[in-house]
């Protein structure tokens, strides 16, 4: 589910904001102490505004050196999580 924020903030301050921490080249919440399931995003970048990706992993990959991805990227879950980011939006 995609997300646009408009380039106000500082991209690291809103993802804190939201709960979020940095993760690789993307951010993570998880739901879970032990990781899983988790929150991730991934972002995209124009000249004036961030696209969050937004979709939830259910468990850790299992897929060894691979690419593959099985994220949920619709659903009541990720909806509701998408919600709470546009509330904290400026």
């Amino acid at each position: 589910m995609k997300i646009y924020l408009v380039k106000k903030e500082n991209l690291y301050s809103f993802m804190r904001k939201c709960g979020y921490t940095p993760f690789r080249e993307s951010y993570v919440r998880t739901l879970a102490a032990h990781g899983f399931p988790r929150f991730h995003l991934y972002i995209d970048e124009t000249e004036d505004q961030y696209i969050l990706n937004l979709h939830l992993d259910q468990k850790k990959p299992s897929y060894g050196k691979e690419t593959a991805h099985s994220g949920e990227y619709n659903g009541t879950i990720v909806e509701e999580e998408a919600a709470r980011i546009k509330n904290l939006i400026d």
